[in-house]
């Protein structure tokens, strides 16, 4: 699973490729290629089959109906698609287009790593998390213990509730890494589900939603309310960075909202969110006093979820 790189070559016209090869288990992936994966563009082939016995054997993801069949042979139907294949090695695949298309294809596996891993907090920063313990965090209801699990190499692991920090925040920046976990036949929001809410309001989303549209309720959507710039979301398994500025709401002195919240989200150092205005509390939050600082809440859905290195920067 992962990033692949290389060419195209359909009808003698050679163009340069990315693909995300999204694991659906046992071998199987879908395939979406792209010209960048730095840019939201429409995908220029989405692709679905599997890499077994040193062999990557993939269709055109179309349906599969009667109306798609143009003719039958004794092995069987020939059906209104393209099939990419070749022989896969240490260093990639090399293979032919035959069918509906015709022509050849090459890829490389790469990786793309947050250059923002493993950022220090700066002096000053409030640490939350450095991998030693949890006394920074309470249960939501302020009331309890966390029950999430300390994990060896400084990380903690989503179980039993939201967490909430002990401090409370106003205008801030967050770093925090995180890791999403390998549940390849599960999908939309019950693959690697978690959440950010800076002061417990405001949900930018953590999901599994590695190669996929980029919806305001996928990874680095502000949940229901803002799509992200660009997906900029890393495979499962591998770890991945998010820097938030966030900046509190305005009200006057009689407490009328002059201004919405606004945020802005680095993605594996990428902007996914630019300052975007946030007119409400998103779902899940703690509660909608907008005008008030309060904790940073980590959301537990249910998946395990990986967490490390969490500090807050407090801004003027």
């Amino acid at each position: 699973m992962g990033d692949w790189q290389g060419t195209v070559t359909l009808d003698g016209q050679e163009q340069k490729v990315c693909a995300y090869m999204i694991p659906l288990g046992d071998g199987k992936y879908e395939a979406r290629f792209v010209s960048d994966f730095t840019k939201r563009a429409p995908y220029l082939f989405r692709l679905k089959g599997s890499i077994r016995g040193g062999q990557f054997r993939f269709i055109d993801d179309v349906p599969l109906e009667a109306e798609r069949v143009i003719g039958t042979t004794e092995k069987g139907i020939v059906f209104d698609a393209a099939l990419w294949a070749g022989p896969v090695s240490d260093t990639g695949v090399q293979g032919a287009v035959t069918g509906k298309r015709q022509g050849s294809f090459q890829l490389k596996q790469t990786q793309r790593l947050s250059p923002n891993l493993g950022q220090q907090p700066s002096a000053g920063a409030v640490v939350l998390f450095d991998g030693s313990n949890l006394d920074a965090w309470t249960q939501r209801d302020r009331r309890g213990t966390p029950k999430w699990k300390l994990l060896p190499g400084g990380v903690m692991e989503v179980s039993g509730g939201d967490i909430v920090s002990k401090e409370k925040f106003g205008d801030c920046h967050i770093h925090l890494e995180f890791r999403l976990p390998y549940m390849p036949t599960s999908f939309g929001q019950a693959r690697a589900n978690s959440g950010v809410y800076p002061i417990g309001r405001y949900e930018i989303q953590v999901l599994d939603s590695y190669g996929l549209e980029g919806y305001d309720n996928e990874c680095g959507g502000i949940y229901t309310i803002s799509r992200p710039l660009v997906n900029a979301c890393a495979p499962p398994l591998q770890w991945q960075s998010y820097d938030i500025t966030f900046k509190m709401a305005k009200f006057d002195a009689a407490g009328k909202k002059t201004g919405n919240a606004r945020i802005t989200v680095v993605h594996n150092g990428v902007t996914v969110q630019d300052n975007t205005e946030i007119p409400h509390v998103t779902g899940g939050a703690v509660n909608d006093r907008e005008n008030e600082p309060d904790g940073i809440d980590l959301q537990d859905h249910g998946n395990p979820v990986q967490y490390r290195n969490i500090w807050v920067e407090k801004l003027p």
